[in-house]
């Protein structure tokens, strides 16, 4: 599994980049993560509104996004899982988790299970808890 900022090809962005709005698809993921996630967190929700998308991507091709949060310093390099999810199944079973560091929501992160992690983010109905991850 890959944790955003230290894969080895996570590179610095390019300065021209900008942060963008989360898509039309997004913000369903995004509230129902944290909504059914672990009991703290609630306390992120707040936050949704504000999120933008930071133009890093990583190496692998994978669909995980980082963000920043408007009006806040980016959050610092950590990994607090605030709820992590499985989707698909057999060959194309993944996991997916949103995350925090220290009280800022920093990010998606999706790996692949038996193969490959997907280029593509899924939608919250595809989502089900790790114990159900033989779908």
């Amino acid at each position: 599994m890959s944790v955003p900022g230290t894969h080895a090809t996570h590179g610095p962005v390019p300065p021209a980049a900008a942060n963008r709005a989360l898509t039309e698809a997004e913000p369903g993921l995004v509230r129902h993560m944290p909504g059914n996630g672990d009991a703290d967190a609630q306390q992120y929700l707040g936050q949704l509104d504000l999120l933008e998308v930071t133009p890093w991507r990583c190496g692998c091709g994978c669909a995980s996004i980082n963000f920043e949060v408007r009006g806040r310093p980016p959050a610092p390099a950590g990994v607090h899982v605030l709820g992590d999810f499985v989707f698909g199944t057999g060959d194309d079973l993944a996991g997916i988790f949103i995350f925090s560091s220290e009280g800022v929501l920093s990010g998606i992160e999706v790996v692949g299970l038996p193969g490959a992690a997907p280029s593509f983010l899924p939608s919250a109905d595809m989502l089900r808890p790790w114990d159900d991850a033989a779908g």
